[in-house]
């Protein structure tokens, strides 16, 4: 329930849970921001709104993300995050570099499936 923060990370490796995953997909060495922001990590991609019931239906586009090319997201994950990012702008030690969201609570792996 509640805001969470979403964001690509690294790796789409959970072999030793969410950590393995590595940090935020940042090619461009950037500040922590905004899904809006100029500077801000490729992965940095806002938060979500889960229901009381804990669903989160999710429909995302973005300037940065791709899936092809030498930036593309495919075989890296997507991570939720257990509390609400701050999008770099909390003030806190971790805003600049995780947006002090909290612990990793949930992932996958961005793959390509065959279609029907």
């Amino acid at each position: 329930m509640g805001r969470h923060g979403i964001r690509v990370h690294v790796f789409g490796d959970f072999s030793e849970g969410l950590v393995s995953a590595g940090g935020i997909f940042n090619p461009f060495s950037k500040n922590h921001g905004a899904p809006d922001d100029e500077d801000r990590m490729v992965g940095d991609l806002g938060n979500i709104d889960a229901d009381d019931a804990g669903v989160c239906k999710v429909h995302l586009e973005d300037r940065m993300v791709r899936l092809i090319g030498p930036h593309s997201i495919i075989g890296r994950s997507i991570i939720i995050t257990a509390g609400e990012d701050d999008l770099g702008r909390g003030g806190h030690e971790l805003s600049l570099t995780t947006g002090n969201a909290g612990a990793r609570v949930c992932g996958g792996v961005v793959g390509i499936a065959a279609s029907k």
